[in-house]
């Protein structure tokens, strides 16, 4: 089942934009965040392939706090809007991942699962917020239910490499705030909406150029009845002439994953039915840090830090 709006296709390649915010900003000799992070001694890939193995890295000095500082940020913004701050675990039972929609095991899996176990490390927080209310019932006046988790994410990206998978973009470990929403089917379609217009709001605040995309019915994936995706302009993408890469995601999964899961609302006549459920980033890094580093990069290689996060970070520059 897909939104009748939702543009028809069978990739990616017929996902519709939608809209474009922002202006990029014009540079002589743009770098990509690979080239800053070398210039300013801000991540060790190296090490990190040493200890970990390839797609791992180290955040140092000041790009490892302002990592903290955008969480922390996105945090209390979603907090003002009415989403309940939550850290998750970072492990959760397989039936919660396959009630959710992600296949823990064979040979299609982006997931690590743990040997010996049910669990396995969660790709999202919409994992485990989806399990939150397992095979519970929520009143009907309590909905819509919003929460913001706060999670390490785990993704074995297994044959992503390739010029547009460079430095930050595609790795198997990042930390994320995620957005979840329980609420009743009728309420689905304007939080689907909301959680779209949050994800711009923050990357509006933090000055990021960006295109919204209406992903197309074949590239929706099983969950998802209708998914909206922000693009970021990226000036290492595109062979280094620049281009737009996925930052945020927002999905309506109308009742398939409640089914899954058993989550149902009470109506106030008593009656039973499944809930719906939306998901939506508010900030995934590594990617926003790509986008913050590449588009507030100035001439001489210095970054300048978005004003919203300078009380965060107590610098607001580097380099």
């Amino acid at each position: 089942m897909t939104h009748p709006d939702a543009p028809i296709g069978k990739t990616d390649g017929d996902n519709k934009v939608i809209d474009t915010v922002g202006e990029i900003k014009k540079l002589s000799n743009p770098r990509s965040h690979v080239e800053l992070a070398k210039m300013h001694d801000l991540i060790d890939f190296e090490r990190a392939a040493k200890t970990s193995g390839a797609k791992f890295y180290f955040l140092k000095g000041k790009l490892a706090l302002l990592e903290q500082a955008m969480i922390l940020w996105a945090s209390k913004e979603m907090a003002a809007e009415g989403y309940l701050p939550m850290t998750t675990p970072d492990l959760a039972r397989d039936e919660v991942l396959v009630g959710v929609g992600f296949n823990p095991r064979g040979p299609e899996t982006q997931i690590y699962s743990v040997e010996g176990t049910d669990l396995s490390l969660i790709g999202t927080a919409e994992i485990t917020l989806g399990g939150y209310h397992k095979d519970e019932i929520i009143e009907e006046s309590a909905m819509p239910i919003k929460y913001a988790g706060i999670s390490h994410c785990y993704r074995t990206e297994a044959g992503a490499y390739g010029r547009e998978s460079y430095g930050l973009y595609r790795v198997h470990q990042f930390s994320k705030v995620e957005m979840f929403v329980f609420c009743t089917p009728e309420q689905s379609e304007a939080m689907h909406l909301e959680l779209k217009r949050l994800e711009e709001h923050l990357f509006q605040k933090l000055g990021i150029p960006y295109q919204v995309v209406d992903i197309c019915t074949g590239d929706l994936g099983g969950p998802a009845y209708r998914k909206f995706d922000l693009e970021a302009w990226m000036w290492g993408r595109g062979e280094g002439k620049g281009g737009y890469g996925e930052v945020t995601s927002t999905s309506n999964c109308t009742d398939y994953q409640s089914r899954r899961l058993n989550v149902r609302l009470r109506r106030k006549d008593g009656t039973l039915e499944y809930a719906h459920t939306l998901n939506g980033t508010a900030i995934s890094l590594a990617r926003a840090l790509i986008a913050v580093l590449e588009n507030h990069q100035q001439e001489d290689g210095t970054i300048k830090i978005p004003e919203v996060l300078v009380p965060y970070t107590g610098f607001d520059t580097i380099g």
